[in-house]
């Protein structure tokens, strides 16, 4: 497809090009407007996706359009001191490179109005050229390249492509099966090979068995293909190539081998990529890429598909684009996205809006604030370094929260009731913990030799997070305690592979397994799913849902009682009384937030003794928060499959030829489309104006009020291929899995709420082919604020693995409900969403006994410490601390000693990265925290000034003061003043001997590691 398409003239493409190298004289600012300007990069706070620069001090930061990973390039003056590449998840730099090359945006974005093309950038040697389907590249190249066609009428053929390297002698193109125009390639030379397909030795096992009879007959047509291996290469005298998708792949056949005498001692080599189909071939052609031993007559080349016996090609990795992950889901304050009015929590204070950030002028200097308004128009100012006091407010409803009053004691009991009643539901969750403990659970061995067999004809190639997340629960389920593990991941991101080992290891140690879903069209998908990954195994896997019979269902339910099922899928029908079984192990939930109360309760019950798997996309915030608050285990999948391109969003108003366009589209390139029309009571009439407007497709409707039967056959047949169009409802919502459909039509979108949006558009773009979501906005629908933002947020989020911000963005707009049962919900409407799973995080420390849960937090008030931001040399107001006129004449005394713990603007120049650091800093409960962001400051920004590195001593002071158990930090001239939490039998003083220890050093930052010293010293006896 490449060769096929226009790119950028290679002349033109190296003009556009900015090469950098360490050492070399640039002019900082020329640079940074070479980049902005000439390159048509953009300035941002992060640079985080490819096209960004962000610029801080000495530093540029920059991500090229055609690089894997963004670089930082660090001046000293003008010279280019160091370039290092970084991760733009944590922004922290990973290693140092001698150079790196800058793309132009255009030659990024802009390839398809060029005329030149990609062969004129390989290399000067001979290349041989080998394609497989002509025809499939003939079908797909018009459509690719609809920009090109409409503006220029150069539509290249095969022959005009290879027209330049052909004359030259140079390229050979390789046909295995001339499908297409013959005329094509009439200047082409005809060479024929005489090879054989070594599919022609491998046996497939009979499609109608099932169970030990099916796995025997794999085991066996294996051994005969391994025989002729053997033959192929001992009696012909044939040199073998293995082709693998991956290393491991190679090696799981290295081991089979050794483990057949037959193969034992061959020495195959191991080529990585994929073709089709292995060939054996007489003789190897010069210009074939193949060595071949001394006295051998030819070659074999064996894929891996054929040696395990899959059906499908394994798809290689190429090298991942680094791009930012969400790291801390919990974090919900995001400065960056926090608009005028939108209301926060004060943690001393209340309820309050945001009103944005401004600077005060204080005592002759200046002090950056964030604004926040209280009832009676009663307006607080909040410095940046105490940011961490605010969270983001997120109710049970989208009415606008009450306001609160300073001075007022009802917030303090608002907030004393909320800690209560988290304490109360923290009680309940660890009961249930303590039961699970009491009960115990099975602990699964390890894993079964036909584990590795399984997990090795897997047909794609595992991402990073998948792994992890395979490994997480295998582990738990091999613990002795029952499983209770979330795996969240975006949709189509392989979450449904990790529940299919999970249930194979579970079956393979004799226990039963019950996939749990929402619909009864999901039930039959993950029937089939399950079904082909384990044809080859003795597994019996049934399914219980409308779809079958009443009397399909009784004899299934019988034969879950008497364990003659191993894994069983169905609806909320699993969890009805009548529902028994022999020895279930592994109960897998998908999409647990489509269940209703009921059958959430029942689940609950079930955690008790049974190990549990829930898969989600869009988590209710519920289990996301029990997850972050230790009650149970949670992993996440964030990285996409290979080749998965984000699906482009369309966000239009109704209108008729849109959708005609759209249509046609997709189905000229083969493809099928989802036309989501929400009412039953109309659809059969938008599926006939579907049909006027393209009389040759086939178009089929699908809603929950059809007959079971009808709606699985219209289902399956679209699954198919039968039908091009399917008008239908948010039946599709959940799971449903066609390739072949990527675009998506919601009509009335304004009227979904935006993680139902989100999931709905997770149904296309399942593949590596480019899909397409129009969310047309109602008829006759006047916009409201609230479905406008919901749809800014979606096409916002456009990039994979957004599930995570959806969610979240989603419970913002569409106001919390009621998540955590109604005993809560009053307290949650008190103090917010996130200060709510704040105290129930806590609640939970605490009860579990985990160390610090009690912790009380420090105040530090140092007499030669001032505080402030950008650049301010302001002292503190003396009136609101212990000893006042002492610490004033101490100001007037030793001013010169005074220093300042801050973030200075000039150091770091944007203020949602500053409030960010002084939230960590200040939520920070270990030095080792503290250190880690102290090393990421040096990084990201270069050298600590002194006021940094003074607020990074301040913290650590607070954090051991934590740790002795002192809840106050004071200095008086040369004297230490630490008041203890809870007065012990010294008193409630820290002190040496009977008195209050002393400070000698002059210089602040010395005095601070004095302090630091003093209390890491009386952690023990404080304790």
């Amino acid at each position: 497809e490449a060769i096929l398409g226009n790119c950028p003239e290679r002349t033109q493409f190296e003009r556009r090009q900015l090469k950098l190298r360490t050492g070399e004289a640039h002019s900082f600012k020329q640079l940074v407007a070479t980049l902005t300007s000439e390159l048509d990069y953009d300035s941002e706070a992060l640079c985080e996706h490819p096209g960004q620069i962000a610029t801080r001090g000495g530093l540029i930061d920059v991500y090229p359009y055609d690089a894997n990973q963004p670089y930082r390039l660090d001046f000293f003056g003008d010279e280019i001191e160091s370039i290092r590449s970084f991760d733009p998840s944590s922004q922290r730099t990973l290693e140092k490179v001698g150079n790196i090359t800058i793309s132009a945006a255009e030659s990024a974005k802009e390839t398809n109005a060029a005329d030149g093309q990609l062969i004129d950038y390989l290399t000067d040697q001979p290349i041989t050229w080998i394609l497989e389907e002509p025809s499939q590249l003939v079908r797909e190249h018009p459509y690719r390249f609809e920009k090109l066609t409409a503006s220029s009428s150069k539509t290249r053929s095969f022959e005009q492509v290879f027209a330049r390297r052909a004359r030259a002698n140079d390229l050979r193109l390789g046909i295995c099966s001339v499908d297409t125009d013959p005329a094509l390639f009439d200047q082409a030379q005809r060479v024929e090979l005489a090879t054989e397909p070594t599919a022609n030795y491998r046996h497939h096992t009979d499609a109608v068995q099932v169970g030990f009879d099916r796995f025997e007959s794999e085991q066996s047509a294996r051994t005969k293909f391994e025989s002729s291996i053997a033959d192929w290469s001992k009696k012909e005298q044939r040199t073998l190539y293995f082709v693998t998708a991956s290393e491991s792949e190679g090696a799981r056949i290295a081991e089979l081998l050794a483990e057949n005498p037959l193969t034992a001692k061959l020495k195959p080599k191991y080529l990585h990529g994929t073709i089709s189909g292995g060939f054996i071939c007489q003789g190897s052609p010069t210009w074939l890429p193949l060595k071949q031993t001394k006295d051998s007559s030819g070659i074999v080349l064996i894929t891996d598909t054929e040696y395990f016996g899959r059906r499908r090609r394994k798809i290689s990795r190429t090298q991942e684009r680094a791009r930012p992950t969400i790291s801390q889901v919990d974090q919900l304050l995001d400065f960056t996205e926090l608009a005028d009015g939108d209301p926060l929590v004060h943690l001393q204070h209340g309820v309050c809006r945001f009103r944005g950030l401004s600077k005060l002028e204080i005592q002759g200097g200046s002090k950056e604030v964030i604004t926040v308004e209280f009832a009676d128009q009663m307006t607080v100012h909040v410095p940046l370094h105490e940011s961490h006091l605010l969270t983001r407010y997120v109710g049970l409803t989208k009415s606008s929260p009450k306001l609160g009053k300073i001075g007022g004691a009802v917030w303090d009991k608002t907030r004393a009731a909320a800690e209560i009643a988290t304490l109360d539901y923290a009680a309940e969750l660890l009961t249930l913990h303590a039961e699970r403990s009491q009960h115990g659970g099975y602990t699964f061995p390890p894993d079964h030799p036909w584990q590795a067999s399984f997990e090795g004809a897997f047909p794609f190639t595992e991402t990073p997070d998948q792994l992890t997340a395979i490994e997480a629960t295998k582990t738990d389920m091999e613990a002795a305690l029952p499983m209770d593990r979330l795996i969240c991941g975006d949709v189509g991101f392989g979450k449904t592979e990790v529940a299919i080992r999970a249930a194979l290891k579970a079956v393979l140690a004799g226990k039963q397994v019950a996939l749990l879903v929402p619909t009864t069209v999901l039930c039959q998908q993950h029937l089939n799913t399950f079904r082909e990954r384990m044809a080859e195994y003795p597994i019996i896997i049934d399914m219980v849902s409308r779809f079958r019979s009443a009397k399909e269902n009784k004899e299934i339910i019988a034969n879950l009682a008497e364990g003659r099922i191993d894994i069983v899928i169905g609806t909320h029908r699993l969890l009805s009384k009548d529902v028994h079984f022999q020895d279930l192990g592994l109960l897998v939930v998908d999409e647990e937030q489509r269940f209703g109360v009921k059958q959430k309760e029942s689940i609950k019950q079930l955690r008790a003794n049974v190990d549990i798997l829930t898969l989600s996309a869009t988590p209710i915030p519920r289990t996301l928060y029990m997850a972050l608050a230790g009650a149970r285990a949670m992993s996440v999948i964030e990285t996409p499959p290979i080749n998965r391109r984000p699906i482009e969003t369309i966000v239009k108003s109704y209108s008729a030829d849109l959708i005609k366009s759209a249509i046609q589209a997709e189905t000229d390139r083969g493809g099928q489309v989802f036309y989501l029309h929400n009412r039953v009571s109309t659809i059969e009439g938008v599926a006939h104006q579907v049909r006027e407007m393209h009389p040759k497709l086939r178009v089929a409707v699908g809603h929950g009020q059809m007959d079971e039967g009808q709606l699985e056959k219209i289902m399956t047949q679209f699954v198919a291929g039968v039908f091009d169009v399917l008008v239908c409802t948010t039946i599709i919502e959940s799971g449903i899995d066609i390739p072949n459909c990527n675009t998506l039509i919601i009509e009335g979108a304004d009227r979904f709420g935006l993680a139902q949006l989100y999931q709905i558009r997770g149904r296309v773009g399942r593949f590596n082919r480019q899909a397409y979501a129009y969310m047309l906005l109602h008829r006759h629908a006047a916009l409201v604020d609230t479905a406008q933002k919901r749809l800014n947020a979606l096409k916002q989020h456009n990039q994979l693995g957004a599930g995570f911000r959806i969610a979240m963005r989603d419970l913002e707009l569409r106001g919390a409900g009621n998540l955590l049962g109604s005993q809560q919900s009053g307290h949650i409407a008190g103090v917010g969403f996130e200060l709510y799973c704040q105290l129930l995080k806590q609640s939970v420390a605490r009860l579990k006994g985990e160390p610090g849960a009690d912790r009380i937090r420090a105040e530090v008030k140092l007499d030669f410490i001032a505080t402030g931001e950008g650049g301010s040399r302001s002292r503190r107001t003396t009136g609101s601390f212990a000893f006042a006129a002492i610490k004033d004449a101490e100001y007037t005394d030793h001013s010169d000693q005074l220093i300042e713990a801050a973030l200075p603007a000039d150091y770091i120049a944007e203020p949602r990265l500053r409030i960010d650091l002084y939230r960590r800093l200040a939520l920070a409960n270990t030095g080792a925290i503290i250190e880690e962001i102290a090393e990421e400051m040096a990084d990201r920004f270069g050298p600590l000034p002194r006021a940094s590195q003074a607020l990074i001593e301040v913290s650590r002071v607070r954090v051991f003061a934590e740790g002795a158990g002192v809840r106050r930090v004071e200095s008086e001239s040369e004297r230490l003043i630490c008041r203890l939490a809870q007065p012990g039998k010294n008193g409630e003083f820290l002190k040496t001997g009977a008195r209050f220890p002393r400070l000698t050093a002059k210089d602040p930052l010395k005095r601070l590691k004095e302090i630091q010293k003093f209390l890491r010293r009386n952690q023990k006896s404080s304790a």
